[in-house]
Order: C-alpha cells, then structure tokens, then sequence
C-alpha cells in the first residue's frame, strides 16, 4: 500500500507538471501502444544513424581517402533505407524498450538543463523589442517611400530642366549666330557646340569662331579683341532671350581697337531701354556714351575722392550755348561722332 500510494502521489504530480508546463491533462489522454512504439523505433533509428554518421566522419578524417569513405557512406545509407522500410512486427509484441526511452529522457533533460534558467523578463523585453522594431520597421518604410518619391521628383526636375535648357540654348545659339555676324561683318561664322549631347545639363560648351579671313577655330584660339568681340556676342545673345536689370562691364573694351569699339557701342545702344550697364573702361568714347561718370581723383596727396559727372544732351547744351562735358573730356577740337545715351549708367 505504501509502495501503491507512493507511485500515485508521483503520478499526480507529474500530471499537475504536465498540465501546468504543456497545458496537457492526462485524463482525457488515451493511450496508443500503437503509436508509442513507432516513435520509439523512429527514436532507435535516429540514433543509429548519428552512430554511424560519426564513426564515418572519424574514420574519413583518419584515411583521408575521400573515395572509399563516400563509397562507404554511400553504402551505409543504404543499409539504413532498407532499414527504415522494414518494421519489425516481433518488436511491437515485445513492448517498449524502456532502456532506450530512458536514455532519450535523459539526454532530452540534459538538452533542458543546458538550456539554463527561464527568463521571467523574456515575455517583457520581447514587447519592448517588437514596439521598438515596429517603430525602426516604420521609419524605414517612410525613408524608403521619401526616398522614392525624391528620385520621382529630382527625375521631374531634369526632364524639365532639360527641355527648358534645349529650347533657351536653340535660341542663344541662333542670336549668337545673328549677333557674331553683326560685330565681324559678313563672313565671319559662330556656332556653339554641346561636348555631350546626350547629357546635356552636365555637358560643356565649346564656343567655335570664324572672324572674317581666319579658319573655324575655338575661342581659345583667337587673338584677345576677337575674344572680347565674342564674348560681347555671347552676352547679348543670352540677352536677347532674357534680358537682366543691370550689367557690369570691366574693362570689356580694352583690347578692341576703335573699329570694334563703334561696333560695341552700336550693339550697346539696342539694349540701353530694357538694361543698366555699369562700364569700367578708359576709352573716351564709351565714355561719351554715358549719362553718368564716376572717377576718383587725388586732390591731395595720400587722399582719394570720388568724383561723379552727369552727361548733359549735346542738343540742349548748344542751344544754350554751353559746351557738354564730354566735348570737355575730349578736348577741343575733336568732332563728335554719336549722342549721348538714354539709359546708360
């Protein structure tokens, strides 16, 4: 009786630490002979097969001999197919071999052991780790998206960009064109040429050249007036497109010669009503174009002072009998050739 009573309590409590590890209750649990002794044969085979499968590897890394050693594994696996495929039908009226399930317990309770303490924490860190994943997961779906969206619109960008530039640069050549023959006469030949058409926002632009009596040749390749005289063209050829408030000029004039002033001064004269232009220049005839002069003189030693001039109408000026101050700038004597500008600073 006590022997009787000593296995029940161990049956109760292993029932109460199953149903409270596996949510199990072994009263509705029924039993299956059938099933518990495939399973253990399936245990058994496993087993074998581990055996086997190690002493193949010793004995591989011992030979060396790679051949033999798959010829033998081969083999083995054969032997553990056929195997499989046989049940023995004497071990199912034997019973349970109750050695090996106690090995398998044993080596399942080790595995347990190893395993170490339950983490009470876990349940709490892993909902930490979820939100904070969730949060990480959601933050890269909107970088990815604003990624996307910012390629769209930089891909919108240059396809705009890009016909605008192609439609402005059709139109700056063909004036730069018109505007060089202008300023060299008849003969004379410009173009401007893209290095990468099949880029154009990232492309350079070669300015090619032909003055009257000289070769097809780039810019870098003419004398320092003619690339002035081309930059001029240049500039009111970008002008002609779309016109700026003001522009400032140094010393633009400086290589040309007094043919090529009168023609800069000319072309000068188209854009005075929609531009002001700021020259700094010691030519006295474009100085003549102006409304304005601004110099600097050293009335004493050491000191500098500005010194400002408005320009006054020539016609106005002789009516009233006073000569302008460009006639004073010129000296006497000299004939002057062309008015005073409207709009020229």
């Amino acid at each position: 009786e006590v022997q009787q009573t000593r296995v029940d309590l161990r049956l109760e409590n292993l029932g109460s630490q199953i149903h409270e590890r596996y949510q199990i209750s072994l009263e509705g649990f029924e039993p299956d002979p059938h099933s518990l002794l495939l399973a253990i044969n399936e245990q058994k085979k496993q087993r074998d097969r581990n055996v086997k499968r190690r002493a193949t590897m010793a004995s591989r890394s011992e030979s060396g001999d790679g051949v033999n050693s798959s010829a033998a594994s081969e083999s083995e696996l054969a032997d553990d197919v056929s195997t499989e495929t046989e049940f023995d039908a004497a071990a199912l009226e034997e019973g349970p071999d109750w050695e090996l399930v106690q090995e398998i317990v044993n080596d399942l309770r080790q595995r347990l052991e190893s395993m170490g303490p339950v983490n009470l924490d876990a349940i709490q860190e892993y909902e930490e780790l979820e939100e904070r994943h969730n949060f990480l997961q959601t933050q890269h779906t909107d970088l990815v998206k604003s990624k996307d969206d910012l390629l769209q619109v930089i891909a919108k960008i240059n396809e705009t960009t890009k016909a605008m530039f192609s439609e402005t640069f059709s139109e700056v050549r063909k004036n730069f064109r018109e505007t060089f023959k202008e300023l060299f006469g008849q003969g004379s030949q410009a173009d401007l040429m893209l290095t990468d058409e099949t880029d154009p926002l990232e492309s350079g632009i070669e300015i090619i050249a032909k003055p009257p009596g000289k070769k097809l040749q780039t810019i870098s390749l003419l004398s320092g007036g003619e690339r002035s005289m081309t930059a001029v063209a240049l500039l009111f050829s970008i002008y002609m497109v779309k016109p700026s408030p003001f522009c400032v000029l140094d010393e633009l004039d400086a290589p040309l010669d007094e043919s090529n002033i009168g023609r800069f001064l000319l072309m000068l004269d188209k854009f005075i009503e929609k531009s002001q232009f700021i020259i700094v220049t010691h030519s006295k005839r474009t100085m003549s174009r102006a409304d304005v002069i601004y110099g600097v003189t050293m009335q004493e030693f050491g000191i500098s002072k500005p010194v400002g001039v408005r320009m006054t109408n020539e016609k106005a000026a002789q009516e009233e009998g006073a000569p302008t101050v460009a006639e004073s700038v010129r000296g006497p004597g000299r004939r002057r050739d062309e008015t005073a500008a409207d709009a020229l600073i």
